[in-house]
């Protein structure tokens, strides 16, 4: 975009939608679409200050951008981080609560406690906890708790049957129940007393394998891209953390970054810490990150990277190919999930994600409730 494109694009947005018929938005397609999304999120901030109704018809008809029908304050503060430079977000945020009241409800403790805890709230407390103090922050630790002891509920069983539930082949079980019967070493020690005449394969011994025992450590490292469209994984990824870190033979390693990194394994018991320990916003250097997680190997054959990003790398990209293709090469396992909440609708830098997938990491998004036998069918 020109210079001169770009000065009368802000001017616009400063001048609002009332001045459409006079100054339209200029560039591409999609740098368009990005200034009217820009637009729209400053009408639903500065609408309030003069009482309007920000579902006012003639916004609620306009064609592209965020749509207004879905524009909740959840979503307006994750919109305004996407698009607005951070010091400008942080801004915009702090006229929605010292101006405006906008999120009134997210600093009064007994309204707070009054809320039904549940994801949509937890992502606003999430993104507005720098914002907040003393007892209104423990009310929001307080929902925090709730939500991810819910998600820890409903994911926990299926998550240790799908990784407990693999066979440890390389040794008897003392066990010797149906369950456990090695179908495959049991045919193939038995094919000798095979009778031809009655074609019939005769079972003279039948062979179990065991579960997989506390000894048998396998270590899976998570590094979580703190950005702020990657929300719902880091909550997802905090909880899955926790559930990984109570089973019998697993290490677990959790690793937050943006263009720092934040080791948080002494965390994993507590998603809680873990979730209020982010700084959501701010760049992304995916190579340093990777860098830092290759430090941790120690047994690759036994080890499982996940790295949950969206992948739009701010470092260099150069970086982040060698670093995923020497943990590739050193044995461990390497995988990119471009996605890990409810939903599992990444949005994601497809060019490296292919240039990922071509050198053999895995790239693709997940639900919680798959990642558990995902794991399991890597070390399988």
């Amino acid at each position: 975009m020109l210079d001169r494109d770009l000065a009368l694009n802000r001017w616009r947005l400063v001048l609002g939608s009332m001045s459409d018929n006079s100054l339209s938005f200029s560039g591409s397609d999609r740098e368009i679409l990005s200034f009217e999304d820009m637009e729209q999120l400053l009408d639903y901030l500065y609408s309030h200050a003069q009482g309007d109704d920000v579902r006012d018809e003639s916004i609620s008809d306009r064609s592209g951008g965020l749509g207004e029908s879905q524009l909740t304050a959840a979503k307006w503060i994750t919109k305004v981080r996407e698009l607005f430079p951070k010091q400008t977000a942080e801004v915009l945020e702090r006229h929605a609560l010292d101006e405006f009241k906008m999120t009134e409800l997210l600093t009064d403790k007994k309204v707070l406690e009054q809320m039904k805890p549940d994801m949509s709230l937890l992502k606003t407390v999430l993104q507005l906890k720098h914002l907040m103090k003393g007892e209104v922050l423990e009310t929001a630790k307080k929902i925090a708790r709730a939500v991810a002891e819910e998600l820890s509920e409903k994911l926990a069983q299926s998550t240790r049957q799908a990784l407990t539930g693999r066979l440890d082949r390389n040794s008897k079980s003392p066990v010797r129940s149906a369950r456990n019967i090695d179908i495959h070493k049991t045919i193939r020690r038995n094919l000798k007393n095979y009778d031809k005449e009655n074609e019939t394969l005769v079972l003279k011994d039948v062979y179990f394998s065991s579960r997989v025992k506390k000894y048998n450590k396998k270590t899976v490292i998570i590094a979580v891209d703190e950005s702020g469209s990657m929300l719902g994984s880091v909550i997802y990824s905090a909880v899955m953390a926790q559930i990984i870190s109570k089973l019998p033979f697993a290490e677990i390693k959790l690793v937050i970054f943006d263009t720092e990194i934040v080791d948080l394994s002494g965390m994993v018991e507590d998603p809680v810490e873990v979730m209020m320990s982010v700084q959501l916003g701010g760049g992304t250097d995916i190579g340093k990150a990777l860098s830092y997680c290759e430090s941790l190997i120690q047994t690759p054959s036994d080890t499982c990277v996940l790295c949950v990003t969206d992948l739009c790398e701010g470092g260099y990209p150069h970086i982040l190919l060698n670093t995923a293709q020497n943990i590739m090469t050193s044995g461990a396992k390497l995988s990119f999930l471009t996605a890990l909440d409810e939903c599992a609708n990444p949005v994601y830098d497809k060019n490296m994600g292919q240039l990922l997938a071509d050198m053999g990491a895995f790239v693709g998004a997940l639900t919680p409730d798959q990642l558990g036998d995902y794991i399991g069918r890597i070390f399988s």
